[in-house]
């Protein structure tokens, strides 16, 4: 049976189109991302929980949509340049607003 962050991968490969896992056999470090794409790079991380503060903030990302908007999370750390911080959205949310 697959490990769980290889099924993840390929649960997030499956719901992008034209997007396809590649295995980690012979890869080095950035070599390839976790999933092939056209326009993205794309590393998948799975954790056994991720930290609620996220959620939180994207709760309340979508509470304030006006309307067609993206909720996203912003999120940097004291001495991160402004361009080097985190934006996180939920996946469902960045399909229906991108598309698959």
């Amino acid at each position: 049976m697959d490990k769980p962050w290889k099924r993840f991968e390929r649960r997030i490969a499956a719901v992008l189109d034209d997007a396809e896992r590649v295995p980690i056999t012979g890869r080095q470090r950035g070599d390839a991302p976790d999933i092939r794409h056209e326009w993205l790079s794309i590393e998948a991380k799975f954790r056994a929980s991720l930290p609620g503060w996220i959620d939180n903030g994207l709760d309340q990302a979508k509470a304030s949509d006006r309307g067609g908007q993206l909720p996203v999370v912003s999120a940097g750390d004291k001495g991160r340049k402004v361009g080097d911080c985190w934006v996180v959205g939920r996946l469902g949310d960045w399909l229906d607003f991108f598309g698959g």
